[in-house]
């Protein structure tokens, strides 16, 4: 992955793809961008983009980042993306990851929510 390419394994470049989601100028426009852009989030240690897109009724106060070692994050793949009705969608999706050199998979089918025209992560169920 050269320096200029979105975390998110979309195989475009962070500005044209989940930067202008991150630094506010363009809200994503499906759950999928937003879970993707959340990734990249997750990534760059991005917390307050991860609060801002959290739905208030499951949000946490706080994320901290500071836990040692810090997970590494290697690679997402979306495996699906279910439009449920028009302000409800899933995503399935595994991201890969690494802490202390050893790897580690998230595999989450995570729940969305449109309001007002913005998509927000609300929760998911992690597969075993």
């Amino acid at each position: 992955m050269k320096p200029t390419d979105c975390p998110c394994g979309s195989g475009r470049t962070l500005a044209t793809c989940c930067g202008p989601a991150l630094h506010g100028s363009t809200p994503p426009a499906t759950a999928e961008a937003l879970m993707r852009s959340r990734y990249t989030a997750f990534t760059l240690s991005l917390g307050d983009y991860l609060l801002a897109t959290w739905h208030a009724s499951t949000r946490p106060a706080t994320l901290d980042f500071d836990e040692e070692p810090r997970p590494k994050w290697i690679g997402l793949q979306v495996r699906s993306h279910r439009p449920l009705a028009e302000d409800r969608a899933e995503v399935e999706f595994v991201a890969r990851y690494r802490v202390g050199g050893r790897a580690h998979r998230l595999h989450e089918t995570s729940r969305f929510v449109r309001e007002d025209g913005r998509w927000y992560y609300v929760d998911g169920d992690i597969h075993a």
